[in-house]
């Protein structure tokens, strides 16, 4: 909840109100009367006192990126919980999940307690927290599973890195089946990308560098999947980037697994040529692959295979990103460009609709961290008020110095893009990209 008092009553009037989990596709006015949504109907009779008009543009439930960075503790040089929230809001997103590559590690109640603190603090948007497979994020020990998702974690991951032992993952597997808590695995066989900076490909030949090959992602994905198969539970794979583990994600959900999948907007639009130049910008884990891998990626969202679309906001300094190709960081910021960088990959190109890719930003991922039961990413009357309001023909140029984050490793820039968040509410309160707001009570 926003820490100012919420709008009393406020109407979005003109708009194409999307709601994909009820279904919900009409022309109508939304009104907001203390936060929650109180109507959803034509022509609403309202004598508000603030009137948004939405004509031209989608009114959408806010939107969801379950798989950001927000460095905040230890990396605050790179992002803070502040910043990175404010640049959510900039995107039109309105909650975000954490990830516990932090210093220290969120493996414990109390790193937990801390972020919920900073947020509660000084957050622009709600945020929750995925927490630490392993203590330390080393895959070595369990972390405390039970107690971190009894604090509020809303999945488990050791994110950054992979869980190797087949031994550890199955153990983890079955303590999150256990709670049904999503586990989301970074699939990377570690002994395959050992000082590998990007794809291995004619790309990297040419540079000079070492190859990362796809089969180090299939292979983990391939082995959980059967691990997955003996404990049950639901497993999510972050970042897919090889045509193959989307194949393989198909196969296991024809099975019967609670298997799923995330893309993210530099996997759906660059492939490893990207890189030319030693261009660090276009440096990232797992690396970008060939244009066959995009098709295959972008075919899965189209037929449904993948379910979520993710960012992977990954904020470091320009001065990490200025050194040498293999010395720089793995990673690149998505939050403020991501919904454009989506519609030119996937409705641009006729493979889905604006209400499936709203879909895939809202109402999917919130299932997958177990939120769509509090209201996350629904349009609905009732509900808490979260609003992204698109206008899916403003034309606009990437400019990282734009960008109200901190990060500026971007890919993106100068890129011409089409589609974008132009008023993001919580509660009903239009949220600037400096305001504050508390994490969902």
């Amino acid at each position: 909840m926003p820490n100012d008092s919420p709008t009393d009553e406020l109407v979005i009037r003109n708009g194409r109100v999307l709601d994909p989990a009820s279904g919900r596709d009409e022309m109508a006015d939304v009104l907001v009367r203390n936060g929650r949504v109180e109507a959803i109907a034509p022509e609403l009779d309202s004598q508000a006192t603030e009137t948004i008009d939405a004509r031209g543009c989608l009114v959408a439930p806010g939107l969801v990126d379950p798989h950001v960075h927000l460095r905040e503790p230890g990396g605050e040089d790179k992002e803070t919980i502040a910043t990175g929230t404010r640049a959510a809001i900039a995107g039109g997103f309105t909650t975000v999940c954490c990830m516990p590559n932090t210093a220290p590690t969120l493996d414990s109640v109390q790193a937990l307690e801390f972020v919920h603190s900073r947020a509660e603090d000084s957050a622009a948007c709600r945020v929750f927290v995925v927490a630490a497979a392993t203590l330390g994020r080393q895959g070595e020990q369990i972390a405390p599973i039970d107690s971190l998702l009894r604090a509020g974690a809303v999945g488990i991951s050791d994110d950054g890195d992979v869980v190797a032992s087949p031994r550890m993952m199955r153990q983890v597997l079955a303590c999150c089946a256990q709670h049904d808590a999503v586990f989301m695995q970074h699939a990377q066989e570690p002994s395959l990308t050992e000082g590998a900076s990007m794809n291995a490909g004619v790309t990297a030949t040419k540079l000079g560098l070492r190859g990362w090959p796809k089969i180090a992602e299939e292979l983990i994905v391939e082995r959980d999947i059967r691990l997955l198969g003996e404990t049950g539970g639901r497993y999510h794979v972050q970042h897919v980037s090889s045509g193959t583990t989307v194949e393989l994600i198909r196969n296991a959900r024809a099975s019967g697994l609670q298997v799923s999948g995330e893309a993210s907007p530099h996997h759906l639009l660059l492939d490893d040529r990207a890189c030319e130049g030693y261009d660090t910008m276009a440096k990232m884990n797992p690396p970008l692959r060939s244009e066959a891998d995009i098709h295959a990626l972008r075919q899965g969202v189209a037929d449904g295979t993948i379910t979520v679309l993710a960012t992977d906001h990954a904020p470091h300094t320009l001065e990490e990103k200025a050194l040498d190709f293999e010395s720089a960081p793995f990673g690149i910021v998505g939050l403020e460009c991501a919904l454009a960088l989506y519609a030119k990959a996937l409705i641009d190109t006729g493979l889905i609709d604006w209400p499936r890719l709203i879909e895939l930003l809202s109402i999917e991922p919130a299932r997958l961290v177990g939120l769509a039961d509090q209201g996350v990413g629904r349009l609905e009357v009732g509900l808490p008020a979260d609003i992204t309001i698109i206008d899916p023909d403003c034309a606009w140029t990437i400019r990282r110095d734009d960008f109200v984050g901190k990060g500026r490793n971007c890919p993106f820039e100068g890129w011409a893009v089409k589609g974008r968040a132009v008023n993001t509410l919580i509660e009903g309160t239009p949220m600037p990209a400096g305001a504050a707001n508390s994490i969902l009570k």
